[in-house]
């Protein structure tokens, strides 16, 4: 079956494979004679789902033993609220503003803590990374924050900064939503790391929550015990009934990167697609631009502009006769975006240019 290239920022497409999979086991799992959105979550048959997506999911990332994987609700909007509930302890939290998340992250988190941007770029309409060297961190900050890939703004912290040779004490909170299994973690540098599932996982309902032991166990008095990480971690993910059908989605893909060849495969291929496109919109002749700085391009999320803006319904309108899908860019900033997930293929960036190269040639 051939199918459209989807290159919507989330939710986003997903390997044919796990399409096909879950296909076929829609009325029957496994001959246990339900579809898995008919499983008790507790039950075996969910209950080995389960465990197999955790497992896949810490061999993949290859998170450590001191590391609790809670897979949870809310999506990333939802978990700017649940990180300072658990781990502000209603003081002082630094938050480096890099893009629409970190700046929505910060403006949640003064809902719970005192909160202050320790970096911005907003004087560079978010098209650039502000150095570690320049966060004003405090010394008695929680935690801090960053959003190591913005969705929107197209900028990706390809190395997460390293506290400790900052000076700072503070243990790392990474939303890592859009780029989280393209790229390895180093996990000495990190305290909790969140993932929304419909980017580079799943359907959306899931988020992953993957945190150090010795954080679980502070939360608020205000936090609502479905949202208490400890509660949720003490029972597996079960505190309330979980997003099973999405786990179990999660579940495929983690078995299809896997077979794929893992994370390292996932990013030697991210990095193969962000280099042809790229590489095209840096040289067309000054039809299309990216405005990013590029020691701060996302190879998940290409924001890219027509220099002639009256072309973009047609621009759009060919696309999608082209098979390619969902090109629009996010309505605050404007212009084009291409998401090249793991679940795109190399094939569908292929596509993509030659299109960019045919739309210049005739409307150029």
């Amino acid at each position: 079956m051939t199918r459209p290239f989807n290159f919507s920022a989330g939710p986003a497409m997903l390997p044919q494979a796990v399409l096909q999979q879950a296909a076929a086991e829609m009325l029957d799992w496994h001959g246990s004679g339900m579809g898995v959105m008919e499983m008790s979550h507790r039950g075996k048959e969910f209950i080995s789902i389960y465990e197999a997506a955790e497992r896949d999911l810490r061999e993949l990332l290859a998170v450590p033993a001191h590391f609790r994987i809670l897979f949870m609700q809310g999506g990333g909007l939802g978990e700017n609220a649940i990180v300072p509930m658990n781990c502000s302890r209603g003081g002082a939290v630094d938050v480096v503003v890099t893009g629409s998340w970190s700046q929505k992250s910060l403006q949640e988190a003064r809902r719970y803590a005192d909160a202050q941007a320790a970096a911005s770029n907003e004087a560079d309409r978010h098209t650039t990374l502000p150095a570690p060297t320049s966060w004003r961190l405090r010394d008695n900050a929680a935690y801090v924050h960053v959003c190591s890939n913005e969705t929107i703004h197209g900028v990706e912290m390809h190395t997460l900064p390293d506290l400790a040779a900052l000076g700072c004490r503070a243990p790392l909170v990474v939303d890592c939503s859009s780029h989280v299994l393209s790229r390895g973690i180093d996990w000495s540098r990190v305290g909790l790391a969140f993932a929304g599932a419909q980017k580079n996982i799943g359907p959306a309902g899931v988020t992953i929550v993957i945190v150090r032991e010795d954080l679980l166990g502070h939360a608020l008095p205000i936090t609502p015990s479905a949202f208490d990480y400890k509660n949720v971690a003490d029972n597996a993910s079960m505190y309330n009934t979980p997003p099973t059908y999405g786990i179990y989605i999660a579940g495929l893909v983690f078995q299809w990167i896997k077979a794929q060849g893992g994370v390292a495969e996932m990013e030697r291929r991210a990095i193969e697609k962000a280099q042809l496109l790229y590489g095209y919109l840096d040289d067309n002749g000054g039809f299309y631009s990216n405005r990013v700085a590029r020691d701060a391009r996302s190879r998940m999320n290409v924001p890219f502009f027509l220099a002639d803006e009256r072309l973009n319904e047609a621009f759009l309108a060919g696309a999608r006769e082209a098979g390619l899908l969902q090109l629009k860019g996010h309505k605050s900033v404007g212009g084009m975006r291409a998401s090249v997930y793991n679940a795109m293929p190399l094939a569908g960036v292929q596509a993509l240019v030659t299109y960019l190269q045919d739309f210049a040639r005739r409307h150029g």
